[in-house]
């Protein structure tokens, strides 16, 4: 049998067909989604070609210049790679749950600015202070899509207007007042990085978490509210994304030194661009485990050469490459990781009803009657009686008129 999708006017339409088993436990949305588990041998082929291009990109780099990946230069080069991963970690996040955060590289250059302003007040205080107005940021720009049920895009471009407008207040570039320097935990960085990336993936890819993540993922018509759990989500992913966003931006200051005020959305595009080439998709809901933490590798590699080859690169450049690259991802991850089509059981009519049972819905057709007799019957011969006639149903007298007599 098929299931059938609710709430178009009235009628129902066939969807996937259902597996064997109950659907409960398969469906991610048993209103609407698709029956089945995601496919995840997509993610396998191109995360495996991922590697293979990182490790090509290591080959180059290592005959370009050997010192990049040695001592200092590959300190640096993890820090870089780690501030872009936190980045496209943000990005990736707000991808997964369906409201995409294009404010990510505005906050990212704000933070920084921030970071530098007051990195000299100590670590705990500068980045505190900013995670927590980059939190109350995510929370309000999460209840807007939530509460009004508006695109994600949209709500994204407004906040990023709003923080631009705070960055053109600083026309100069900002020194980074402290002296924390990142490059000497670079190893640690590396290692947390890559194990919330790692980690997140695998707790992604199992089934309810999925399910629920995904969950303000549009289906049928896009303005729909996808209910309270899927708002919760959203705007979890706004406030999560944001704060990821901020940490990604004062790990760029504080390895640079100075901050220059800028629009930022080069940072967003490199950003969402990155988590859609790793296999994160552009609808939501799906994504791998190891792709975003090949691919910002990959980028920061190919950065590094760029640079080593006197190359004049821009991130404008690269994040629309790997954007476009990144959409052509998602059309393969929508097509092959969905959940493969089961087998369709046919529906054959109930068989119709023996006449002579008496049962069921069909009643037996009647026999023909017989012609009805053209004429009235004969009648006997004699004075017929006058219907009208007095007592003309008595014989006699009666006895008690007799009697009386």
């Amino acid at each position: 049998m098929a299931y059938d999708e609710p709430g178009r006017g009235g009628q129902s339409e066939p969807t996937s067909p259902a597996p064997a088993g109950g659907t409960e436990a398969v469906v991610d949305d048993p209103a609407f989604g698709a029956p089945g588990r995601d496919r995840f041998g997509v993610y396998v082929l191109w995360e495996t070609l991922l590697l293979f291009g990182f490790g090509a990109l290591v080959y180059l780099v290592w005959q370009q210049d050997p010192a990049v990946l040695r001592g200092s230069g590959l300190r640096a080069l993890i820090v870089d790679v780690v501030a872009l991963g936190l980045l496209a970690l943000a990005a990736g996040l707000s991808l997964r749950t369906a409201g995409v955060n294009l404010a990510i590289g505005p906050v990212a250059v704000a933070a920084g600015l921030h970071f530098a302003e007051q990195s000299d007040r100590g670590l705990l205080v500068a980045v505190g202070t900013a995670a927590g107005v980059a939190a109350v940021g995510g929370l309000l720009l999460g209840l807007v899509v939530a509460v009004l049920h508006v695109p994600g895009w949209a709500a994204g471009l407004a906040g990023a207007a709003a923080v631009i407008g705070y960055i053109e207040l600083r026309s100069a570039p900002v020194l980074v007042q402290g002296d924390f320097d990142p490059r000497g935990t670079a190893g640690q960085l590396f290692v947390g990085f890559a194990a919330i990336t790692v980690v997140g993936g695998l707790i992604g890819a199992t089934g309810p978490v999925r399910r629920l993540v995904g969950r303000f993922r549009p289906v049928a018509d896009p303005a729909q509210r996808r209910g309270v759990a899927a708002g919760v989500v959203v705007t979890a992913g706004y406030v999560g994304s944001t704060v990821l966003a901020m940490l990604g931006g004062a790990l760029v200051a504080s390895a640079d030194g100075a901050v220059t005020p800028a629009a930022g959305l080069d940072w967003t595009v490199l950003a969402v661009g990155a988590a859609l080439l790793a296999g994160t998709s552009a609808f939501g809901l799906r994504g791998g485990v190891f792709g975003t933490l090949l691919t910002v590798g990959a980028v920061g590699l190919f950065l590094a050469y760029a640079e080593g080859r006197g190359w004049t690169v821009s991130r404008w450049t690269v994040g629309g490459v790997a954007l476009a690259g990144g959409l052509v991802v998602t059309r393969l991850v929508e097509r092959y990781g969905r959940p493969a089509p089961g087998p369709v059981v046919p529906v054959s009519p109930p068989p119709a009803p023996d006449a002579g049972s008496g049962g069921g819905w069909v009643t037996p057709r009647p026999e023909p009657a017989a012609d009805w007799p053209p004429v009235l019957p004969t009648q006997a011969p004699g004075n017929p009686a006058d219907p009208w006639g007095t007592r003309r149903w008595e014989s006699n007298s009666p006895a008690w008129e007799a009697e009386g007599r």
